[in-house]
């Protein structure tokens, strides 16, 4: 690849085709029997490029130009992998938005990112019609029937044979720091955003990808996140889709990942920690084992130790479980394996220091600065703090995102200008040590402000997961007579533990940690809700109005 120098993201697919015509670039599941076993629609990477070179001559003669913003709301399939780089071939700007968000989030981003054209399944056009979602002036009907237009929209195999009979070019990018896509903040901590990216973005992170985690060509990737797939050609490996619901990876069942793993060799997996925690669960029970990863990789929310720790009793005992550290506006931002968390650093996180998320990735520069909710207009050096002090992560480099779309006021409050370059503020907390390394602390948002003290999230919540009845807990925010204060809730592991002793044991724990000393309350909650695009993100928000309409539980 030494003499390669792609400007467009799409244009590793070619490239790929032309060096590797018979490597596998993507299987899909037709069928999955009760076994786990599935049947597969697959593509080398010439048929993929042909494809989507198909699909974009039939876009560019439906009208779609270069430049124009356009929804793809396509569940993970071949239609999916040909229809996106077809849309980056052809230099349109991709939108895409989870559709587990909620009918009323995706109303509100379909509004803000103003799409001119509309690529959807049969469910997402009729949503489309019934909840009068922005018009388009051009639409496409994917279906897996050949059928004619519905509602006068064509469908993508009509799209398909205009593609065939058109001889027309399709047009080069001149520059990487076009629009490549308009990619949505899940909104796990407000308003879904919607990212800017441009191809240079994109470009960068596949530099970052390979410098961390040494992806060669032929790898198999296991793809639990459809736009983790947007990487694999550029990395040389082939996609492997399970059989799941992508918006609850947390439901998934494990035996649809596990068996595609060991059918396909799986060396590389990309899963959210929901994903990793429940087929860790299975496959220790069942004593599985997937010998042929290199690697996971683990990313939305940390990765509990448990979880880290029964997850790697599947693999080879020198593969690690990446968990890199990130965001929609700039992943990743550092990276660190299970093998260096569960030996040296698992017991100071169960000492409430936080979550090691390792040291910044390849082109990448970390800083602390002071906490605050304001906006902050230029950057100032100055104001960077020294190790071992909470504050907000601040990132600058290759893959961080300049601006949010149509979104003024939260650019201001995220983005810092410095000369020519932005500086982006994770909105997250955290702190270097002494060797080089971030510790993450929650996110700013859930940190709990009262007259006297500053309690954040992850250091003392990890006090809490310590205990054994307890699946997990949550710092959540409380209006008393006197002011603010802090309170817990706890998910409980054990359903039928003795409520009373779970809290005279709590509070013990609180009173001998000195950044948990001031917390009293607790509260019981069945189930914590979760992100709709990990199902790892604890919904704290949520927890916080919930609790403050209850009695709270106090030895």
């Amino acid at each position: 690849m030494s003499n390669f120098a792609p400007i467009n993201i799409a244009d590793y697919l070619p490239y790929r085709a032309q060096q590797n015509p018979d490597l596998l670039a993507v299987a899909v599941p037709i069928r999955t029997d009760k076994n786990g076993k599935s049947s597969y629609n697959k593509l080398n990477y010439l048929e993929l490029d042909q494809l989507s070179d198909v699909y974009a001559r039939g876009l560019l003669a439906h009208g779609i130009k270069p430049g124009m913003r356009c929804v793809l709301m396509v569940k993970p399939s071949i239609e999916f992998f040909a229809f996106t780089f077809a849309l980056f071939k052809i230099g349109a700007v991709m939108i895409c938005i989870d559709p587990g968000m909620g009918i009323k989030n995706i109303k509100t981003c379909l509004e803000e990112s103003e799409p001119e054209a509309f690529i959807g399944i049969a469910k997402a056009q009729v949503a489309k019609r019934l909840f009068s979602w922005p018009k388009c002036i051009f639409n496409i009907w994917v279906t897996p029937k050949k059928q004619n237009a519905v509602w006068g929209i064509p469908t993508q195999h009509q799209l398909e044979a205009l593609g065939q009979k058109s001889d027309q070019d399709i047009p080069s990018l001149d520059s990487s720091d076009d629009l490549a896509a308009i990619l949505f903040t899940s909104g796990s901590t407000g308003v879904p955003k919607g990212v800017v990216y441009k191809h240079a973005h994109f470009l960068a992170q596949v530099k970052a990808l390979l410098a961390l985690y040494d992806i060669q060509v032929g790898e198999v990737d296991l793809c639990t996140f459809p736009l983790f797939a947007l990487f694999a050609p550029a990395l040389g490996m082939s996609s492997v889709v399970p059989d799941m619901d992508f918006t609850k990876p947390g439901s998934v069942n494990p035996l649809h990942v596990i068996q595609p793993i060991n059918e396909f060799s799986v060396t590389n997996m990309f899963g959210s920690p929901a994903l990793i925690k429940r087929v860790a669960g299975h496959g220790k029970k069942h004593q599985s084992k997937l010998p042929s990863l290199k690697r996971a990789i683990s990313a939305g929310a940390p990765v509990s130790p448990q979880a880290l720790e029964d997850f790697s009793s599947l693999l080879n005992d020198d593969i690690n479980i990446f968990t890199p550290y990130g965001a929609t506006e700039s992943l990743p931002v550092a990276s660190i394996g299970s093998r260096e968390i569960l030996s040296e650093h698992r017991a100071l996180t169960d000492l409430g220091k936080g979550v090691c998320v390792g040291k910044p990735a390849i082109n990448m520069h970390v800083d602390i600065i002071p906490i605050s909710d304001e906006p902050i207009l230029q950057w100032n050096s100055n104001m960077c703090l020294g190790s071992n002090v909470i504050g907000e992560i601040c990132v600058i480099g290759d893959v961080v995102t300049e601006r949010y779309f149509n979104r003024p006021q939260s650019t201001a409050l995220a983005k810092i200008i410095d000369g020519s370059k932005v500086h982006h503020r994770m909105g997250d907390l955290g702190y270097f040590d002494d060797n080089g390394k971030l510790w993450f602390c929650g996110r700013k948002a859930h940190r709990v402000e009262t007259e006297n003290k500053s309690f954040y999230s992850v250091p003392c919540e990890s006090i809490f997961n310590t205990h054994k009845d307890v699946e997990r807990s949550a710092l959540v925010k409380l209006h008393g007579p006197n002011g603010i204060e802090p309170g817990i809730c706890i998910e409980l592991a054990n359903k039928t533990s003795d409520k009373q002793q779970l809290v005279k044991d709590l509070q013990s724990l609180a009173d001998n940690h000195e950044h948990c000393v001031g917390i009293k309350k607790f509260f019981i909650y069945p189930s914590f809700p979760v992100d709709i695009r990990h199902n790892a993100k604890i919904n704290r928000e949520a927890l916080s109005i919930w609790a403050n309409k209850q009695k709270a539980l106090q030895a």
